[in-house]
């Protein structure tokens, strides 16, 4: 396997969306009902990617992982509601992917990204989402005590929210 990042093209987001849906669908399997899992499509979640990217292209960064012509997995991150702290929107693998190096790969390429937009940098994750937390809390993420609840599919969904600080954020990036 041979893994390539790079920025995300629009002709990505088709398959952005595909790969969204199913990642989401197998990390969630054991988490949502199965109502809750097969709402939308890939295509709905592609059209909904094309539509989002539209908007935040010139705030945000979309980096995706391809091996050859297969899209392995994407991140999305941008400014989060804080001033001065960057989000961690997505980082998503492939299925077949998980577990490759692929999501290693996607959050090291991410970090320096993040510390170009802030000192801090945090994300949200499903509060009974084991694997990945222990993927973030093994990159140095901690949760910071915050919670929601977001609807996924209809069904509630409680998250937690996690941050950690940045290494180089953006008052040392532009010296």
């Amino acid at each position: 396997m041979s893994v390539h990042l790079r920025p995300a093209a629009d002709d990505d987001l088709r398959a952005i969306g595909a790969l969204h849906f199913h990642s989401r669908a197998s990390a969630y399997a054991d988490i949502l009902s199965p109502d809750a899992l097969a709402h939308g499509s890939p295509e709905v979640l592609g059209e909904w990617w094309a539509e989002r990217w539209k908007w935040e292209q010139d705030t945000h960064r979309l980096t995706v992982a391809v091996d050859g012509p297969i899209l392995a997995g994407f991140t999305y991150v941008g400014p989060s509601e804080v001033d001065g702290v960057a989000e961690l929107y997505a980082i998503h693998a492939d299925p077949a992917y998980v577990g490759t190096g692929v999501g290693r790969a996607l959050m090291a390429d991410a970090l320096p990204a993040l510390a170009a937009l802030g000192d801090r940098a945090v994300l949200w994750v499903l509060a009974a989402n084991e694997r990945a937390r222990r993927f973030y809390e093994r990159g140095g993420w901690v949760p910071d005590g915050t919670t929601r609840t977001e609807a996924i599919g209809g069904e509630p969904v409680p998250q937690v929210r996690y941050g950690r600080a940045l290494e180089g954020g953006r008052e040392r990036v532009t010296e």
